[in-house]
């Protein structure tokens, strides 16, 4: 029993852990001699007119003194207030947890527990269409900032008893709520106990973003292939989680996490399953080509200008040698400064504000690479060369897939400037070595094709009508 030396020593230790603040709250309210009720709570978190109007008011309803002296006093303080979230605690420790989210505590001089009601305050960012994900077909509606939100939308679509909320707390210091989602009738289990293994082997103090956790749960850490895509859509979660794949949902932030992963799914975008399925798959074969050309063309034309002259046409040679005559640079110096100069463009364009960045970075290229033409310090076909490499980078429908294409490029150019093409096929050598080696939480980055797994081609290279699909068009990472 916690009797009145007992509950004045938890109040205390929490005064002494939280009192400097200038939100702490820390009010005594006498029902009788014997009977007093602490009502703690953190001010800036938490809606104050609900602690007025749905714990204070009905408590101090009627006869207090009468009802509690003739009822257990416990049992009178809960009965007054019927709220749904309510939570019993013991101790301080305990105490504080809840403060810090939000909850509002009662402390009676007497029973043998204390109350905790969630009082939290509801001021979140609207729902909204994601600014990094744009829809040209399908839901506008983006997650936020608020977990239970996020939950509440992918429940929307997703009425399934199979589907699993796994609550826990990462970070000692920001105590981050984190969310382990799957269904458990499609999600493979040895998934599903590799993410919570991982989940719960993280150690730091704090989670402020899910890219945090991104890095702490990934197979590979000096890989610029993502071994976990991220989605602020809550049609594309639902999608995967249908799929088999798990979703890892950080309170605080609306990026969504998924895995595992493949290569190949770098190439889908959630339009893909909005259209038809020949349009889908000639859309992904777009984005396929774009990325051998923004990774491949500047190292190719470093290497076939450098050293393998005899490759190209007698007309583009001269074309090209013309072109460079009162160019001081050699080619592969052009191409970094070129590249180079448009990263820190695009760059410059995502940080300036939203109104000006956009203007800034498109005519900054224009006029940059006009008048490094004009003033010979490059060609005009490195600067073609340049232009087309950047457009293809932005047809990746994944950000993260984006910046590796732009890291591969860039090793590309390295090796086609010492060893030309040469340096090219090695390049690509060890690249797909690479990318055959990586795993997914125990699955293979190049599955379907690496190993070949047939029954799964219907939605890699391309996109089979759906009559020609399961019901649920579940992928090899699950159950089937």
């Amino acid at each position: 029993m916690l009797r009145a030396d007992a509950t004045s020593l938890i109040v205390k230790q929490i005064t002494e852990r939280l009192g400097q603040s200038p939100d702490f709250i820390c009010e005594k309210m006498v029902i009788d001699e014997e009977l007093n009720l602490y009502c703690i709570y953190l001010a800036s978190i938490v809606t104050t007119n609900q602690i007025d109007e749905m714990l204070l008011k009905p408590i101090f309803e009627g006869n207090p003194i009468i009802e509690a002296s003739t009822h257990h006093p416990v049992h009178w303080l809960t009965n007054r207030i019927p709220l749904i979230g309510r939570k019993e605690l013991s101790g301080s420790i305990e105490g504080i947890n809840e403060l810090l989210e939000g909850h509002c505590l009662l402390i009676p001089s007497w029973g043998n527990t204390i109350l905790s009601y969630d009082v939290s305050k509801g001021e979140y960012r609207t729902i909204s269409e994601p600014t990094s994900e744009a829809s040209v077909r399908g839901p506008r509606e983006g997650f936020v900032e608020d977990i239970s939100r996020n939950v509440a939308l992918i429940r929307k679509r997703l009425k399934n008893e199979h589907l699993v909320f796994e609550s826990m707390t990462i970070g000692s210091a920001t105590k981050t709520k984190v969310y382990l989602t799957y269904l458990n009738n499609v999600a493979s289990v040895q998934v599903i106990d590799e993410f919570r293994r991982r989940l719960h082997a993280i150690q730091t103090d704090s989670i402020l973003e899910s890219g945090y956790i991104e890095e702490w749960i990934q197979d590979k850490t000096f890989s610029p292939f993502p071994q976990l895509v991220s989605s602020e859509r809550p049609d594309i979660i639902v999608a995967k989680l249908l799929e088999g794949q798990v979703a890892v949902i950080t309170d605080g932030t609306p990026i969504v996490l998924l895995g595992p992963v493949t290569f190949f799914q770098m190439f889908s975008s959630a339009e893909d399953y909005y259209q038809r399925a020949d349009i889908a798959t000639l859309t992904r074969w777009l984005r396929m080509l774009a990325f051998l050309l923004s990774v491949f063309i500047p190292s190719l034309y470093i290497a076939v200008v450098s050293y393998h002259q005899e490759l190209l046409p007698t007309s583009l040679l001269i074309s090209l040698a013309a072109q460079r005559e009162e160019v001081p640079f050699p080619v592969f110096i052009e191409a970094i400064i070129m590249t180079v100069t448009f990263e820190i463009l695009r760059e410059a364009g995502l940080r300036m504000p939203r109104i000006a960045g956009q203007s800034i970075s498109i005519v900054g290229a224009l006029v940059l690479g006009q008048a490094a033409v004009e003033a010979g310090l490059v060609s005009a076909a490195m600067v073609i060369v340049v232009s087309l490499t950047a457009i293809s980078n932005f047809a990746s429908p994944n950000y993260s897939f984006g910046i590796t294409q732009r890291i591969i490029q860039f090793s590309f150019m390295l090796l086609a400037g010492v060893l030309g093409l040469f340096g090219i096929m090695s390049g690509v050598f060890f690249l797909l070595v690479h990318l055959v080696s990586i795993r997914s939480f125990g699955v293979k980055y190049m599955t379907p094709l690496a190993p070949v797994a047939l029954s799964d081609l219907k939605d890699t290279m391309v996109r089979v009508p759906r009559f020609l699909m399961k019901r649920i068009p579940r992928a090899f990472y699950s159950k089937k």
